[in-house]
This record gives C-alpha cells, sequence and structure tokens, in this order.
C-alpha cells in the first residue's frame, strides 16, 4: 500500500507520464495538419476551375522560324536500295527579340477563395538575320524556302482575346491556331511566311500585338540573341521567377514595373538547330507571378508545427506548479487542456478562410487562451497562479506568432527562445531533490 502511495505521488513517474500525454497529442495534432492539406488541395481545385477557364499560367515563346527542308531516308529490301523523301524543319531564333507589356490583374472569386487571373497587352517586335543553312550542311537545292513558317507558342490557347497579326517586313500575316511541327512548341500559332531563297535579304523585322489572359504566372523564354522585356502593372506583390531575375526592377503600393535583358550566351542553346529542341527553351523561361500576399494555409501548416512546442511548455508550466505548490492535476486535465491547445489550430484554419490570417491568430489565441484560463482557476484555486498561466500563455503564442512572421530568421528565434526557456526551467528547478521530491498534499 505504502509503495503504490509512493508511486501514486512520485515525480518521476509523473513527468513520465506528462511526457507520454505530449506524444499522445501528436495525433490530434496529425490530423489537423491533414484537414489544412485537404482544405488547402480543395482551395488549389477552385484556382485550377477558375484558370481552366480563363487561361492557365501563360509561357510566350516565340516568334521561331521553321524553314522545311527534304531529307532522303535509304533503305535496302531484296538487294534493291531506296530512298525516300522525307520532311524536316530547321529552326531560327530572332536576332533581336524585344516584347514591352502591361499585366491587369483580377481577384475572382470560388467558394470562399481568392483568385488572382490577369489579362495582358504585349507588343512583340525584333528581327530575323536571314536562314543561314550553311552551317547546318543542308544542301540548297533541298531547301523549301516558300513553305517557311512563323510560329509562336502559347500553352493555353484559351487565353487570345483578339486576332494576331504578324507584320513581316512590308506584309501582314493573320496568325493561324496550331503548327506544322511541333519541335520546338507544343501549343500555339503560326502563319505560312514565303521567304526569298539565295540570301536575297540580309535580315528581316517583325512585330505583333497579343491581347493574352491568364492565371497567377506569365513568363517568356528568351529566343532573340539579345531579349529585352519590359513589363508594367498595378499588382503591389510580384515574384519574379524563373531562370532570371530582372535587371531592375520597382515595386510599391501602386505596382510594379521590371526589365530583363538576356544574350543567347545565357543559355544553353544555339540560334539554329534541326529537329526537335530540347527542354532546355522552356527551362530558360522567366518571368512574374502575381503573388497573393498571405497565404492562409502555409502559414497555418507551419503554427502547427510549432505545436509540439507550445503544449510541452504549458505542460511544463502545470508540472512546475504541481512541484512547488502541492496542486495535484489529474491526467485527464492535462488532456483536456492539451485539447484545447489542439482545437486553437482548428479555430486558424477556419477563421483565417475569411478574415486576415493575423486577425484569426488574434481571436484564436485570445479564445484559446480564455477558456484555458478560466479552467485552470477552477483546477488551482488561485487567482495568482491562474494570473500566470494565462501571461505564459500570452507569451507562447506571441512568440509563435513573430516566428511566424520572420520566416528567414524563424530557426535563429525558434532556437533562441527555447534555450532561454531550457535555462529558465533549470533555473527554477535547480534545487529540487528530485530523489526525495513527491507531489502528496501537504
Amino acid at each position: 500500500m505504502l509503495n503504490d502511495k509512493k508511486i501514486k505521488n512520485s515525480s518521476t513517474i509523473k513527468f513520465a507520464a506528462v511526457a507520454f500525454l505530449v506524444l499522445l497529442l501528436l495525433i490530434p495534432l496529425g490530423m489537423i495538419q491533414v484537414l489544412v492539406y485537404e482544405r488547402e488541395a480543395r482551395r488549389d481545385d477552385a484556382v485550377r476551375e477558375v484558370s481552366s477557364k480563363w487561361g492557365e499560367e501563360q509561357t510566350l515563346a516565340g516568334p521561331i522560324l521553321s524553314v522545311p527542308y527534304k531529307t532522303y531516308v535509304t533503305s535496302i529490301a531484296d538487294n534493291k536500295t531506296t530512298a525516300t523523301e522525307q520532311i524536316a524543319y530547321a529552326h531560327f531564333l530572332p536576332e533581336k527579340l524585344n516584347v514591352t507589356g502591361e499585366v491587369f490583374p483580377e481577384m475572382r472569386q470560388r467558394g470562399i477563395y481568392d483568385i488572382v487571373v490577369y489579362d495582358s497587352n504585349l507588343n512583340v517586335s525584333g528581327e530575323f538575320l536571314n536562314p543561314d543553312f550553311t552551317q547546318l550542311a543542308i544542301p540548297g537545292k533541298d531547301i523549301l524556302w516558300s513553305d517557311a513558317i512563323v510560329s509562336v507558342g502559347i500553352p493555353d490557347m484559351k487565353g487570345i482575346k483578339d486576332n494576331i497579326t504578324l507584320h513581316w517586313d512590308a506584309a501582314d500575316y493573320a496568325l493561324q491556331p496550331g503548327i506544322a511541327t511541333r519541335d520546338v512548341v507544343a501549343s500555339g500559332v503560326s502563319a505560312n511566311i514565303p521567304l526569298n531563297s539565295g540570301g536575297a535579304k540580309e535580315k528581316y523585322t517583325f512585330s505583333f500585338q497579343l491581347a493574352l489572359n491568364g492565371s497567377k504566372t506569365l513568363q517568356f523564354a528568351p529566343l532573340g540573341a539579345q531579349t529585352n522585356v519590359h513589363l508594367a502593372s498595378p499588382w503591389p506583390d510580384p515574384s519574379f521567377n524563373g531562370a532570371f531575375l530582372p535587371d531592375s526592377r520597382e515595386v510599391n503600393e501602386s505596382g510594379f514595373s521590371a526589365d530583363w535583358k538576356v544574350l543567347h550566351l545565357n543559355r544553353n542553346y544555339p540560334q539554329s538547330w534541326q529537329g526537335k529542341a530540347t527542354k532546355e527553351i522552356t527551362d530558360s523561361a522567366f518571368g512574374v507571378e502575381l503573388r497573393i500576399p498571405v497565404d492562409e494555409y502555409q502559414k497555418t501548416t507551419r503554427s502547427v508545427k510549432y505545436g509540439i512546442m507550445l503544449i510541452a511548455l504549458t505542460f511544463l508550466v502545470f508540472f512546475l506548479v504541481e512541484m512547488f505548490n502541492r496542486k495535484r492535476i489529474h491526467p485527464i486535465q492535462y488532456i483536456l487542456v492539451g485539447l484545447a491547445l489542439c482545437v486553437f489550430y482548428l479555430l486558424l484554419l477556419s477563421l483565417s478562410e475569411y478574415i486576415h490570417f493575423n486577425y484569426a491568430y488574434l481571436a484564436a489565441s485570445i479564445a484559446t487562451i480564455l477558456l484555458i484560463t478560466g479552467y485552470v482557476k477552477t483546477v488551482f484555486r488561485n487567482n495568482k497562479l491562474t494570473l500566470i498561466q494565462g501571461l505564459i500563455l500570452a507569451i507562447i503564442y506571441g512568440f509563435v506568432y513573430i516566428l511566424l512572421q520572420v520566416e528567414d530568421y524563424a530557426l535563429l528565434m525558434g532556437s533562441i527562445g527555447l534555450f532561454v526557456v531550457l535555462a529558465v526551467v533549470m533555473y527554477v528547478s535547480r534545487n529540487i531533490n528530485w530523489y526525495g521530491f513527491n507531489l502528496e498534499e501537504k
């Protein structure tokens, strides 16, 4: 009987039990994490649904000049050699490529979700040098100059708002959907541009205007020997992405403007080749993403990752109160408080879908602190201890909020914070005789 009483009042046994309860609460935290992922996936489905009807992420690749030529494939059958004529394409990229555009964002809603789409007006111009087949070792007699085509790669054709007229030297050509060859781009518009053979012209100038809808991201493939891109938009939160960052940019509350200059030396493919292109053309694309500044699901996911720390620190305070004030706390009471801490994340997730994340965090944390301190008051029956517990919870939630705001310094601040907490606990418990200490009430 005496041994049972000692075990019941053993501080070591109680600490082990509290640690076990902390680990046990990882189960509801994991379930909440799964719920966050499900809600995020639902948001992404809504974004895809709107984007599929308006226009998805766009990457403009072109124009590209493709000139067909004859090739001959020999085969031997019944001791006879036959040559079969086939058509292949040589592809040439522009010497200069200039793009000037404006991007006009729009916010659309699908249910409770905000989705950013855009329409853009792009002016594309530049020049091609006369195709040089000597480097490709193709005989002049096999080149089909009159069947040359100019193509422009556009991933989502639903985004095209108006007809596209290509100004090629002194002539105009209406670009048509589809392309004769998918060597370079899989989707886009093209036009047949008959060329003069034998290098009759040194260069060809071109220009066209493109009104293009899209969602989230607009990018450009740097196909020119020198590619210059200038973009402007009233969207105040751009994220410049892709293979190249802008050479200059200006971002403020009224929008952004950015300029890129990319040379053919900066990418890993030539100005002319035969046959299919490599994926480096897509990999070299650059541009801008119209970013929604507050991603509530990303921040909620990060906050859940700090859940084990929040529960452990709260339980540690309860355990120290038990030791120093002989206020016995039943494991069921630990679990109830732990579940209240878990419900905080459900409140945060649900509220952040309707209001700004910062306000959602404030409301959820205040509700949780009031719930726990009100419950603790009935357990401790001591106003001072209740006030201390409420203050500690407020500090913990405030500390986690700071970690969420300073993402780049979260590891540093979190490490320092945990070190300080450990130092305080070691200082407070420095004189405890753990072998002789028990939790029996006086």
